[in-house]
Formats: structure tokens, sequence, C-alpha cells
């Protein structure tokens, strides 16, 4: 898998991610994923695909002094981030399908938009699964389908004009699992009675520039558009794009897919 397919970004790039994209985007899902895993006072937490830990460190606020949150991510950057942003989570280098810890350790285990890029997501599943206590609860949530996050699309659509498919495909990858039927199908087995629901946000940034420069600089087109390419599609984007800003703010509707289960026996 290519460092898109995983969704691997560079050092730098993760903390673009933190200081742009979690606010603007990820930072209002997590209090809806903790609700939905019930997390409460106490629990062990595990955040899989953790990336800089905006979820991790929600849970580690609800669990309070007597729990106890972890956070996985295979990605060195995002981990140093998270260290930097909550010294007191235990950050831990691994992978989603060889869960570095015991049977049942966890009450609860959840994932904030990692699926996607996990190598083998069923396996995966199973490992997050295998994880949880059997009373426990696994929760996950995926971007629903690009249709249905349409600035992105029309993003995606503007970036492979310029620059070609395999850029447009850094923007259009994290969709790949938006569908409902499949996504419970995947996690048919790994879970016992998993549930899909549709949840919608909304993505905002301060500007035109700071959708751009998060999205570029903040993800896996880092190292691959220039400044010279970045201030090309600067220009296009307030052309074509200009509709998505009020009063100098960008904000577009965003929908996400958020599955629930119990640990399987």
């Amino acid at each position: 898998m290519s460092d898109t397919e995983r969704g691997q970004v560079s050092a730098s790039a993760a903390e673009v991610y933190d200081a742009f994209f979690v606010p603007a985007l990820f930072e209002q899902w997590a209090d809806l994923i903790l609700d939905v895993a019930d997390v409460r006072p106490g629990h062990r937490v595990l955040d899989v695909g953790c990336g800089t830990g905006v979820l991790a460190r929600a849970a580690h606020a609800r669990v309070g002094a007597h729990g106890h949150v972890e956070g996985l991510d295979p990605n060195d950057g995002m981990l140093t981030a998270a260290r930097r942003a909550q010294p007191d989570i235990d950050w831990q280098p691994g992978l989603a399908e060889q869960l570095p810890y015991p049977d049942h350790s966890f009450d609860r285990t959840v994932s904030q938009f990692a699926l996607m890029f996990f190598t083998d997501p069923k396996a995966a599943l199973t490992e997050m699964s295998r994880v949880t206590r059997p009373d426990g609860r696994v929760v996950f949530a995926v971007w629903d389908r690009l249709d249905n996050n349409r600035g992105y699309a029309r993003l995606a659509a503007l970036i492979e004009e310029l620059f070609g498919s395999d850029a447009a495909y850094a923007i259009r990858a994290p969709y790949q699992m938006g569908d409902p039927v499949s996504l419970a199908d995947l996690a048919t087995g790994a879970l016992s009675g998993p549930t899909v629901t549709q949840h919608p946000g909304v993505a905002r940034f301060e500007s035109m520039e700071a959708w751009l420069h998060t999205e570029i600089r903040g993800w896996t087109l880092a190292d691959t558009i220039d400044d010279d390419g970045f201030a090309t599609l600067l220009d296009a984007a307030h052309e074509q794009l200009c509709d998505l800003v009020a009063d100098g703010r960008v904000a577009f509707d965003v929908s996400a897919l958020v599955v629930t289960g119990a640990a399987a026996m």
C-alpha cells in the first residue's frame, strides 16, 4: 500500500494536521463517538489509529483519574504530536491488525476515521473485538461516500484537473468505505450485532487558504504539490469553489458513518 492508501504523513504534516484539521473537521466527532460507545468514568479505553489523539484526549477527560486511555498508531509523526498535546496518555506505536494487548484488556475500543487506511480492516476489527471485554463495546467511524461529502468531491475534481488522478486520489481515499451495507457486512463476525448510523457534520476553515493549506500541507500531498502548485490551486479554488465561502470563511456539510457493536464472544 502507498502512503496515501495507509494515510501516512510526514512529521511536519502531522503538526499541520493537529493544528488545523482537528479543530476544523475531526474534533466535532469525538464526543459523538464516545456517547455511542457509552464511555464512562473508570473505563479502560483504547483508541486505534489515534492519529494526533483528538478522540483519545476526549476519552481521557471522560474516564477520569480512575480510568485509563491508550492510543495506538503506526505513524511516528502523529504520535509525536499526540504526546506533546497530552503526555499523560499512553501512546503506543503499532498496527491495528496486530494489537499488542492481551484479550479483554479494555472496556471500550474506539476508532475515528482510521479504518479506511488499515491494511486489513477485517483483521483490525477482529483484533479490536479481541481486546475488548465480552460485555464491552467497539465503535468506529468512517467517512460517508464522497457524494455525501460534496466539498471534498469538488476539491478532488479540481486537484485532478490541475495535478492528475494520483494527486486527486489522496483527497478521495478517505471516502472509500462509505457504503453502509458493505460496512455492516465487514463488521459482521468481528463484532456482535453491528449497526451503522449516518451522522452529519460541518467542515469549517478560517479561509480558502487555510482550507487548502490544511488539505495539502497536513495530508499526504505535502510532498507532492510545491509552493507554485499550491498558488495555482488557490487561485483556481477562489474561482471555482467560491460558493463555499461566506464572510471569508469556508464551510460545507460533511457526513460520517458510525458503526457500533459488542465484542464478539
